[in-house]
């Protein structure tokens, strides 16, 4: 199994962090965003019912473009295997 290495950027690990502060934040948004801020200057990778939720995300009109951001940063750590 290969590893992803990628990390969040600072960028979006700002948005996380603000997304995680923010009272009027969805819950979807702030379990991406703890994933953000869990995977930023580690080696962690998307675990496999998060990477689903972010392609959920990804593939609905109905979240915001911060929401779709953080997804996509999940997503690109996660395993590239599955």
């Amino acid at each position: 199994m290969s590893k992803n290495t990628k990390q969040s950027s600072s960028e979006v690990s700002k948005l996380a962090a603000a997304t995680l502060t923010d009272s009027n934040s969805s819950a979807i948004a702030k379990k991406l965003a703890a994933s953000v801020v869990s995977q930023s200057n580690s080696n962690k990778q998307t675990g496999k019912e998060l990477e689903s939720l972010a392609s959920q995300v990804l593939q609905s009109a109905k979240y915001s473009d911060d929401t779709k951001t953080l997804a996509g940063s999940v997503l690109a750590q996660a395993n590239k295997d599955r």
